[in-house]
């Protein structure tokens, strides 16, 4: 008996439900005949506890295959596809809660998701709280209603890990579900449902799909929270198209590479921004001194491209803006994940928390697949540009 297969050997060949093909061929369909009323009537009873072909609008080969290398990443049970990450988020929110039930949210939540609890939870008579993003303190904010842990690891922005077997032992003495966003990791470095979660959800725009050309979200579920996602997916009628499913499919092939480079390039700019004056602080949980490298190094195993900068205090929110009008190799643009070098600017002021950390003019970069010593040579030359800023004259 072989050993099992390594992560990246089996993504190559999870998504394969055909000999053959070595890439699942696309389906485009809508309509599915059957030969008879009895094998109809015998589908349509057994769709709700097994994947069947029956209607376009409940999946094909082509988002099956997709469904099932998810799977096979994450460690789940079952798969569900979204035409966005936000929608993804917004299913498992409406899934599992009801009005008088109580959400517990990181406060460093995706800003959108912020939103839809601050217009659409609260309307739908849902309270909810937000909690430090590193998750501390968690458990003394659980009340007797509260239903849901949802974190973010790492958390936008700033990129706190919380201790995951922390939460899902509080999730679990408390009777709650525990979900994950892990856009971050992609499935790839970090596995929530190995350490606990019961959901994770993944916006597949970012690295899976890797080439910044297809919008899409997906959730993995175990298999008791399995039937309640399902049951809302199909009743908000979710569902994407073959050939975006074809893109995130042949994507994830190359995922590992891709995921090991970025990091690989995003850890050589982070050293070298540490070095500068005028960078106080490089957010990135991979980098030694970091305050989330001890979790990382314990759960994940491998990083990305993305890191958070904070000027030195002798620096403003125009100073920072002047930096990235200068760069050249890095397109302003805030769906990170593709293959290309991004910047944006960044303020924390939406949080409900007090921030416990001085905080100067911030700027979150995404590290492409350029060569990294251009990139560093880009940074360099914008850097000056903004020390030549009149204030500094």
């Amino acid at each position: 008996m072989h050993k099992p297969y390594r992560s990246a050997t089996r993504l190559l060949r999870a998504g394969r439900p055909h000999q053959g093909w070595v890439n699942t061929p696309v389906t485009r369909a809508s309509t599915y005949v059957f030969d008879s009323v009895a094998a109809w009537r015998d589908t349509r009873e057994r769709r709700e506890q097994e994947r069947l072909p029956s209607y376009g609008a409940r999946g094909t080969d082509s988002t099956h295959a997709l469904e099932d290398a998810l799977i096979e990443l994450e460690e789940g049970y079952r798969a569900a596809l979204y035409p966005t990450g936000q929608a993804a988020i917004a299913t498992v929110l409406l899934a599992y809660l009801r009005t008088g039930d109580h959400l517990l949210i990181t406060d460093a939540v995706y800003e959108p998701v912020r939103r839809f609890c601050v217009e659409h939870l609260t309307r739908l008579g849902i309270e909810y709280t937000f909690y430090r993003p590193d998750g501390a303190g968690i458990e003394a904010l659980i009340r007797p209603n509260t239903r849901m842990i949802y974190a973010e690891s790492p958390g936008s922005l700033t990129y706190e890990i919380p201790d995951l077997s922390e939460l899902s032992t509080a999730a679990r003495k408390y009777d709650c579900w525990l979900a994950v966003d892990n856009t971050w990791a992609s499935g790839l470095i970090y596995k929530p449902l190995t350490l606990g979660a019961d959901i994770s959800i993944l916006a597949a725009t970012k690295y899976l799909g890797g080439h910044a050309d297809v919008m899409m979200g997906a959730v993995i579920t175990n298999r008791q929270a399995w039937p309640a996602l399902d049951r809302a997916r199909i009743d908000f009628g979710q569902t994407v198209g073959a050939d975006d499913a074809f893109l995130v499919l042949r994507g994830m092939r190359s995922l590992p590479l891709r995921m090991a480079q970025h990091a690989k390039n995003a850890m050589l700019v982070a050293a070298w921004l540490q070095g500068r004056s005028e960078i106080a602080r490089v957010r990135y949980p991979a980098l030694p001194g970091d305050p989330s490298y001890a979790r990382w190094l314990r759960d994940c195993t491998g990083a990305n491209g993305l890191l958070t900068i904070e000027l030195s205090d002798a620096y403003r929110d125009a100073d920072a803006e002047r930096l990235i009008d200068s760069l050249r190799l890095f397109g302003i643009g805030a769906s990170w994940g593709g293959f290309e070098s991004l910047v944006i600017p960044v303020r924390l002021n939406s949080r409900s928390l007090p921030d416990p950390t001085p905080r100067g003019a911030m700027l979150r970069l995404h590290i492409g697949l350029e060569d990294p010593q251009d990139l560093i040579g880009d940074l360099e030359q914008g850097l000056s540009v903004m020390a030549q800023s009149p204030r500094f004259l």
